[in-house]
């Protein structure tokens, strides 16, 4: 009743954890059996360490959160070499999220993950392209249609490229990802977003803007999902503020095969467990068999 094909991968149910907010699973082992979801997307990985961003890191907002993490992680290599075998034995689907901050990063980064049996990629193109002045490989569709091609080249995993919702364009943005080689596409990555200290009279982050996400930005991100969904032909991963089953419901409708939940794991450890069940009775009670009944009906 929830197995749900992903790009020809299957995944035993539409719920995945999105990558930065559940790590690499360990520090959620104590809530629930991992084995549940459907998939984990892996904190966002970089071909060096990093230490993330200084200062403020996360905020609270009124129904969400901002966040300025600055792609903290040990490395894809280390990745590869301390905590890929132990997320393995969770049996669930794992994703690879890859960031960077030009073009060869990726490139190097997606050989190493191509050496491992990790059936999915996730391009995280909301990175800044620091050879273009730092604006992000996926604000404008040209910088977009780069990055995806020349990985396309060096991978023969499942490509699945997520989408910022500061795109120029979002539906423009899928199309193009979807001809330079995507075989799927996740979306909505965080809103780019400030918050001020109104008592110290200066910006809360101090990269000044900072990423928002959480239940405040789910209508705009659900009515982003139904356009690309309208859009292109291939399988979407909905996401952005996802809290409850009702939620993932209307993110299936609008067009998701799968969906992923961030911010809300971080409020409730248990919130994708809560899902799970909630989609099942959900489709017991309204007599649905497969999820392909009412996916993108809206």
């Amino acid at each position: 009743m929830m197995k749900t094909n992903l790009c020809g991968i299957e995944l035993k149910n539409p719920v995945i954890a999105a990558s930065g907010t559940f790590g690499f699973g360990r520090e959620f082992e104590p809530y629930f059996d991992l084995s549940l979801l459907g998939g984990i997307s892996t904190k966002g990985l970089t071909l060096q360490a990093r230490e993330g961003n200084k200062g403020i890191r996360v905020y609270e907002t009124p129904s969400g959160m901002m966040n300025s993490i600055g792609l903290q992680n040990p490395s894809v290599e280390v990745f590869i070499k301390d905590e890929l075998s132990h997320m393995q034995k969770y049996g669930t689907i794992i994703i690879a999220n890859i960031g960077g901050s030009q073009i060869e990063d990726y490139l190097e980064s997606i050989r190493k993950i191509e050496e491992t049996d990790i059936p999915i990629v996730e391009l995280n193109i909301s990175c800044p392209n620091v050879k273009e002045g730092g604006m992000a490989f996926g604000i404008r569709c040209d910088s977009a249609a780069k990055i995806v091609s020349e990985v396309r080249k060096e991978t023969s995993k499942k490509l699945m490229v997520k989408l910022s919702p500061n795109a120029e364009n979002i539906k423009e943005m899928a199309i193009t990802c979807v001809e330079a080689g995507a075989d799927a596409l996740s979306l909505v990555n965080t809103f780019n977003a400030l918050a001020i200290d109104i008592y110290r009279r200066k910006a809360v982050f101090n990269n000044i803007t900072a990423g928002l996400s959480g239940p405040c930005i789910k209508p705009i991100a659900l009515r982003m999902v139904r356009e690309v969904y309208q859009s292109v032909d291939i399988p979407i991963v909905g996401l952005g503020g996802i809290s409850n089953w009702q939620d993932a419901i209307e993110f299936i409708m609008a067009g998701s095969t799968a969906i992923q939940v961030g911010t809300a794991n971080l409020v409730n450890p248990k919130t994708m467990v809560d899902i799970i069940q909630g989609i099942q009775n959900f489709m017991e009670k309204e007599g649905i068999k497969n999820l392909s009944e009412i996916r993108g009906i809206i």
